[in-house]
């Protein structure tokens, strides 16, 4: 049996402070010199860069629809190896799951998938007697690992009040309170928090949530009910049966930093080694590449500084001609078009590697979790294979190909431009469930490599 201690912080609602509180905890085992590991329920990338921040690691993600049931127990199993205790953070409300009025792909779904303790955090602000009805509610409501409450924008003096109300009336213990504190409140934008490396004072932050979850939680409690949990049956995954030498650029700054860390890891199991660069202020893409990717983030905050380093630009478009895999998806596939307008109406030069302009919306183009049908054959999939996938962005394109068509609640469109040795659109692919489409991308990189492109 394998032996996993571990929690999973759950909220009653976006907003409640799940990630403040995990956050905090994280820096108070950090400074406990514990070896950590961390996840985060559902698609979100700007959450695991906070926990990344807080612990010095890559975190991951759990995503019942891009990965599957039956392989959410594998990734857990490979984020947690070697760590002494892991966080799993929530995402929206516990009982919020893929569907409007369902619960699956839910973070209570995760729970009971990965028999994983929870933690409730409630935002008490402006309740009394209405907290002890809230708890009760989401005890009930369905099959559960609820454990234990977190109470945030909780005084300290009225913590006690509320604890006891909830512990002689509920099955359930309180570990403790986040009192209300503007110093480590944590901005947002149009695609939700601002990133931990464009947070101000972000290390200074980090520590002081670190001394407050010392001091308002009840650490060590924490630390018993995770290392309690349920041992788990070892997951048999398959190895890849071959090592390619391959070089594979990844584009990695502010503009470009919404990358699922499992499939860097996807990569590399494959014996690919990873090159980090910065469109922004880096001049060319790495000239030992032998692959290209270009994944999202928010190139429309940074059009200024990408569009004025020409270098750059010109060293992308010259690596498309070349005929070496170019996977892009969102922020970078608006890069690789010839024109970014911002939300102001002003336009920028893009890379110009696509024909077609990007722009921001007034509002959100396309969100949610969409599946998407190959129509063509091309660099990851056959025609007629088949992606799970995601989309969340403030923008639009005038050439959003034709490779795939993706289908969301009866709705159908056309997307993701594939040609040749290009894969490009607005859909965010995790390859958890089929990193044999990687694989394929890096089978392709080989051949090039061997056909002696430069």
């Amino acid at each position: 049996m394998l032996r996993i201690p571990r929690l999973q912080i759950v909220g009653t609602h976006s907003g409640c402070g799940k990630t403040t509180v995990v956050c905090g905890i994280l820096s108070a085992l950090h400074n406990r010199n514990l070896k950590l590991s961390s996840l985060k329920c559902g698609p979100d990338y700007i959450d695991p860069m906070f926990h990344e921040k807080m612990i010095g690691t890559h975190s991951g993600n759990l995503d019942v629809f891009m990965n599957g049931e039956e392989n959410i127990l594998s990734l857990l199993e490979r984020q947690a190896a070697g760590s002494d205790f892991t966080v799993i953070e929530g995402v929206m409300g516990m009982y919020d799951g893929i569907a409007f009025g369902s619960s699956r792909g839910s973070s209570n779904h995760i729970s009971l998938l990965t028999k994983t303790p929870q933690i409730l955090v409630v935002n008490v602000r402006g309740m009394s007697t209405s907290a002890e009805a809230l708890v009760k509610g989401y005890l009930s409501y369905e099959d559960n690992h609820i454990r234990g409450v977190i109470l945030n924008n909780c005084t300290k003096a009225s913590y006690f009040k509320y604890k006891e109300m909830l512990e002689e009336t509920l099955p359930i213990n309180v570990f403790g309170f986040f009192p209300p504190d503007n110093r480590i409140s944590l901005e947002s934008r149009h695609l939700g928090l601002i990133t931990a490396a464009e947070t101000a004072n972000a290390e200074e932050k980090i520590r002081l949530m670190g001394r407050i979850a010392e001091e308002c939680l009840d650490i060590d409690g924490l630390l018993e009910l995770g290392k309690d949990a349920e041992d788990l049956e070892p997951v048999k995954t398959r190895k890849p049966e071959c090592k390619y030498e391959v070089k594979i650029a990844v584009a990695r700054d502010r503009a470009f930093c919404f990358i699922y860390n499992e499939n860097i890891d996807i990569l590399k199991r494959y014996g690919a080694k990873i090159l980090y660069f910065s469109p922004t202020s880096d001049k060319n893409v790495p000239e030992e590449a032998d692959a290209l990717m270009l994944f999202g983030g928010y190139p429309e905050e940074y059009a200024k500084e990408l569009a004025e380093n020409k270098a750059m630009k010109r060293s992308v478009r010259s690596f498309v001609k070349t005929g070496k895999p170019v996977y892009a998806e969102c922020g970078g596939f608006m890069y690789l078009t010839e024109r970014l307008k911002d939300r102001m109406g002003k336009e920028f030069e893009m890379c110009g590697a696509i024909s077609g302009d990007s722009y921001m919306t007034s509002g959100l183009k396309r969100f949610g979790y969409l599946s998407l049908t190959a129509q063509k054959d091309n660099l990851l999939c056959k025609k007629g294979e088949t992606l799970n996938a995601h989309e969340f962005h403030y923008s639009d394109s005038t050439n959003n190909g034709n490779g795939f068509i993706a289908e969301k609640q009866g709705k159908r469109w056309a997307c993701i431009l594939c040609e040749g040795n290009l894969f490009a659109g607005y859909p965010h692919l995790h390859f958890g469930a089929h990193p044999e489409y990687l694989e394929n991308l890096i089978k392709q990189a080989m051949e090039t490599k061997q056909n002696g492109i430069e």
